[in-house]
């Protein structure tokens, strides 16, 4: 019995003096963010003093762990470069090497987030097998968080931080990893992105419960048996799973790709967002940090029983009035008919990019997504004018576009008949109706956007606010993710 007493005493002093225990995240070969205070926490010993090393300035930073185990140092990080180290101590020792500085961004979103370079089964990404030769790169870091709904906030996340090359490229977010190539490429230092996503998530699941509460339709009593059954559609699931670990780790901004699920509940989802966007910087503590999401693609919506997704896109444009330093990723040319995963995700990513180059990291001669500014009716043609459009609108395939409508008073709308261009106005024509009260462009679920500006295309728009009918929601099935 001594013998057995003895035992469990070795057992539990090896508990107490275990290592400093960090998060997944933070660990070797990641990313920093640079010239600015990171905090760096972790758990050890109740009441034990921990000291933090950092390589890069030779300076230490003490800490004492909460009776909790928590402890917390905040480091100030130079200018871009590495590698360095930072050293733990707390009487034992944990080494973290081959740490960047550099710019670090959260993905975060649903299915045209998370496919991979490599794509689904039967859905490949455009132009993978090319990017594959040529994406080695120890200078871009990629760090995916592995797929987990949680009732209540979790501590950690399951991930590694990898090194761009084909085997980690392959598999990571093919969205992201243009976005962060294209950063590299301009901006000559190293990045590392964290992806976050799950497909089929709702935007709902990546918020916290307080945040839900101005939005009635949402469910608020959740159950394990809810995040169970419903698993990334269910609120705050995956804000507890997937994001509330990563709140405080040092971010430029984040990026966002996300909807094809709440079209079924389009008529909030333009406020939702904007309350989600406030609750992430908050938590985060890191000002209105920049935030730069995808107005998702045109796709056949029939194909899966839903339709009017026009009113969804229409809700992302309208977000981007409501969310300070946030700007959409127009994609009305990068659609797939039959796919609600689109192949063009280069053109996802880049475009981010763009948004995030231009005004995050204010690099000049970049073009701008021009944007629908307002109507006027002459008799019987509708004279429409854009903002940020100072290089003018045109169409993509010739002089002319079939996808412009117009509608009278009897709200009943007819092809256009005549459509020009001319400077940055569009003018508009219908042979059925003499006094125009409404137009609309590619206003409908699949088409292929052809009104463009500077190389870019301009989004789906409506001139009137008439009502629609609700899109009746599935109850089952995930249409992001057909894995």
């Amino acid at each position: 019995m001594k013998k057995l007493f003895f035992l469990i005493g070795i057992i539990c002093s090896l508990h107490v003096q275990a290592k400093v225990e960090l998060p997944a995240f933070f660990s070797d070969g990641m990313v920093l963010q640079q010239q600015t205070k990171c905090r760096i926490w972790g758990w050890t010993k109740p009441g034990q003093k921990v000291i933090a090393h950092t390589t890069w300035d030779k300076k230490s930073h003490r800490s004492t762990a909460h009776k909790d185990g928590y402890f917390e140092v905040t480091v100030q990080t130079p200018e871009a470069g590495g590698p360095y180290d930072i050293i733990f101590q707390d009487g034992d020792v944990v080494k973290l090497s081959n740490i960047l500085i550099g710019e670090v961004w959260i993905c975060s979103g649903q299915s045209n987030m998370e496919m991979q370079m490599k794509g689904f089964k039967q859905q490949p990404v455009e132009g993978t097998t090319e990017e594959l030769l040529r994406c080695k790169d120890d200078q871009l870091r990629l760090f995916t968080v592995k797929r987990h709904a949680s009732l209540t906030p979790e501590k950690d996340v399951t991930g590694q931080w990898n090194e761009a090359n084909a085997a980690s490229v392959r598999d990571f977010s093919a969205c992201a990893y243009y976005f962060g190539r294209a950063l590299r490429q301009t901006l000559g230092v190293p990045v590392g992105l964290i992806a976050t996503s799950w497909g089929g998530s709702a935007c709902e699941a990546w918020m916290k419960a307080d945040w839900l509460k101005a939005f009635p339709k949402v469910k608020q009593t959740i159950t394990e048996e809810d995040v169970k059954n419903l698993q990334q559609r269910c609120p705050t699931a995956l804000y507890n799973g997937q994001l509330k670990p990563l709140i405080g780790y040092g971010i430029r901004g984040a990026i966002w790709y996300q909807g094809e699920d709440n079209i079924p509940r389009y008529d909030y989802y333009a406020p939702l967002m904007a309350r989600m966007v406030e609750g992430w910087r908050a938590e985060w503590k890191q000002g209105d940090f920049p935030f730069y999401y995808c107005q998702i693609s045109p796709y056949d919506y029939s194909l899966i029983g839903w339709k009017d997704s026009q009113l969804l896109r229409e809700q992302q444009m309208k977000a981007e009035e409501l969310i300070p330093n946030a700007r959409m990723a127009v994609l009305m040319d990068a659609g797939l008919e039959y796919g609600i995963h689109p192949r063009k995700k280069r053109q996802a990513g880049e475009r981010l990019a763009l948004l995030a180059l231009a005004n995050t990291y204010e690099v000049k001669g970049l073009p701008d997504f021009a944007k629908y500014k307002d109507v006027a009716f002459q008799n019987d043609t509708c004279v429409i004018s854009f903002d940020r459009s100072k290089e003018w609108v045109y169409f993509e395939h010739g002089p002319s576009s079939k996808n412009f409508e117009v509608a009278g008073q009897d709200r009943m709308f007819h092809p256009a008949s005549k459509v020009w261009y001319s400077r940055n106005r569009v003018y508009v024509v219908s042979d059925k109706v003499k006094q125009p009260a409404a137009v609309r462009y590619a206003w409908r679920d699949w088409v292929e956007g052809d009104l463009m500006h500077d190389g870019l295309p301009v989004s789906s728009f409506r001139t009137d606010d008439w009502d629609s009918q609700p899109i009746k929601a599935q109850s089952k099935g995930d249409y992001n993710n057909p894995q």
